[in-house]
């Protein structure tokens, strides 16, 4: 690769950065870019760079969103490290499963995601007016990490997405704060991946290194818009990206 697409590679992943800072989704704008600069790079290769520069970018949010936002640790690290073991899991059955299936599914999810925040405007705008119980919000937020967390190494787009929604609709949380929640959990899954990837070989190290420092860069400044502008926008900014992955997994499905 040039100096060009080292470049557009860095672009790439400062901007998936503060997508996947704000509402989750940054993945469909690296794998994309990574394919297009490099056509030879193996999906696993190109799915394990990622999941480097995911880290670093997933790690970062969540400090920035800790430093202002009530996190419940004790909740949240042992959900992280469901996610990785789950992730992890899911990474390694790859080929066991039919991809050309399980997009299609993917795609009817976020369709029905993006309707129902469009019809409920008040979901992740308020906390909930009866907090949950904290039995409730360890099963929801221990099932959220091992489900999403596997489906995040077997395919992984949205994996934010999918986790600030169930955390604004099932618990009740405001948008903000499912969205730090989300962060956490979603560092550990990309954690796991990343070790299932380096462990058979498929991480490209120098370019993961420079990706990662651009993705820092987008999360950070990510986190810390959304806790500046609040719950409204991060819903806007929510339904964009959901129509936007439809798009992006429709054409890469049909096109």
């Amino acid at each position: 690769m040039d100096f060009a697409d080292w470049t557009t590679l860095l672009v790439a992943a400062t901007a998936a950065g503060w997508v996947d800072a704000v509402v989750g989704g940054g993945g469909l704008i690296v794998l994309p870019t990574l394919f297009l600069v490099a056509p030879g790079i193996a999906p696993q290769t190109a799915l394990g760079t990622n999941k480097m520069a995911a880290v670093a970018g997933t790690s970062a949010s969540a400090i920035t969103f800790a430093r202002k936002v009530p996190m419940r640790w004790r909740i949240l690290l042992p959900a992280a490290v469901i996610a990785a073991v789950a992730a992890g899991l899911g990474a390694a059955a790859v080929s066991l499963i039919d991809r050309e299936l399980f997009v299609p599914i993917v795609m009817v999810v976020l369709v029905g995601v993006a309707i129902f925040v469009t019809l409920r405007p008040s979901i992740g705008i308020t906390m909930a007016t009866h907090p949950p119980t904290r039995r409730k919000v360890i099963l929801v937020v221990g099932l959220a990490a091992g489900l999403i967390g596997f489906y995040d190494g077997l395919l992984g787009p949205g994996t934010g997405t999918f986790l600030i929604i169930t955390f604004a609709t099932v618990l009740g949380t405001e948008f903000v704060r499912a969205a730090a929640m989300a962060k956490v959990i979603n560092c550990g899954s990309n954690v796991g991946a990343l070790i299932y990837f380096g462990a058979t070989g498929h991480i490209l190290f120098a370019l993961g290194a420079a990706m990662a420092v651009g993705n820092v860069a987008g999360a950070v400044a990510g986190s810390r818009m959304a806790l500046r502008k609040g719950a409204e926008f991060v819903r806007v900014v929510l339904l964009v990206v959901v129509i936007g992955m439809v798009i992006r997994l429709g054409w890469q499905q049909f096109a």
